[in-house]
């Protein structure tokens, strides 16, 4: 996984008022919640970044391993939630014991043979969701597609991917090749 560094800053002051305030400066409020509890429950520390350095880690596709420097104190952390209207994101503190789940964007390899046949390929879903340490997680997970002949397709069950447990459905469809108006009419032509 990627890493990048961002550098924040703690707030004290908490609530709509202060958020909108904090907002109309350029910086969005922030949550990380972490490996220190209160009450049983995880304990959310609130702080501010600026939207220029969160811009990198929202518009991409990319999941990243996030170095959050908040009043000098460095953290490890991976984005959890975000939220646009208004403007709030959520981070999850990550160690090496505990693992985490995380959906990790998909990637289709190879030239499916129900393509080459005139079939189109259909992506049903873009990530699945694992779990893992999060040192062990790829940056995308490679699904071989070559084999994948027209009307046929590719269900979580199917997957294995080492190191990662599949939190997603087992039958969830990955993708799957669909028959198209030109593969119908060629395989009419070659029956007559």
């Amino acid at each position: 996984m990627k890493e990048i560094n961002v550098t924040g800053q703690k707030r004290t002051d908490l609530g709509k008022k202060a958020s909108k305030t904090l907002r109309k400066e350029g910086l969005v409020p922030c949550n990380l919640y972490g490996l220190a509890e209160q009450d049983g429950k995880p304990a959310a520390m609130a702080f501010a970044v600026p939207m220029t350095e969160l811009r990198k880690i929202i518009y991409t596709p990319h999941i990243y391993v996030i170095n959050l420097v908040i009043d000098g104190e460095s953290r490890t952390a991976i984005l959890k939630e975000i939220q646009f209207h208004p403007v709030h994101v959520d981070f999850l503190e990550v160690n090496d014991q505990k693992p985490i789940t995380i959906g990790i964007p998909v990637k289709l390899t190879g030239l499916a043979q129900g393509v080459r046949d005139g079939g189109r390929m259909n992506l049903s879903i873009r990530k699945i969701e694992v779990k893992a340490p999060y040192q062990q997680i790829p940056e995308h997970l490679d699904i071989d597609v070559t084999a994948l002949q027209i009307g046929k397709s590719i269900k979580v069950g199917q997957l294995n991917f080492e190191g990662l447990e599949i939190v997603t459905g087992k039958e969830v469809i990955v993708c799957s090749i669909k028959m198209t108006r030109a593969a119908l009419s060629a395989a009419a032509q070659a029956q007559a």
